[in-house]
């Protein structure tokens, strides 16, 4: 069974607790500090969107391997807003998806290199 971390975001207290938990995240699933700011500023970046677009909404991070690579996939539902070129940057797989009647789901992969 995979392990998952999650957080529902309906406050600007939520953000800073998604922060803290996606570097725990980061750091146990091996990133560098750098990886680790990375990882930690996309999820910022996802948990403050939802705040502010979506009003809450729920960060779901689990720690991910596929064949020999070792990674973090972050899952944000909730709303879109400014920050989503930044998260793109800050990740390697980046992907939007809307649902008519249930919304948009971001999710975004950072691989150890």
């Amino acid at each position: 069974m995979e392990h998952r971390s999650s957080i529902e975001i309906k406050t600007e207290w939520d953000i800073v607790a998604a922060r803290q938990l996606g570097r725990n995240e980061a750091k146990s699933t091996g990133f560098g500090t750098v990886d680790q700011a990375r990882i930690t500023t996309a999820i910022s970046e996802l948990a403050r969107n939802i705040y502010l677009y979506a009003g809450k909404g729920r960060i779901e991070i689990v720690p991910i391997t596929v064949g020999k690579r070792v990674g973090l996939l972050i899952t944000a539902s909730g709303g879109l807003g400014a920050g989503m070129p930044g998260v793109k940057r800050l990740m390697d797989d980046f992907r939007i998806e809307t649902e008519v009647g249930v919304g948009t789901t971001i999710t975004a992969t950072k691989w150890l290199h």
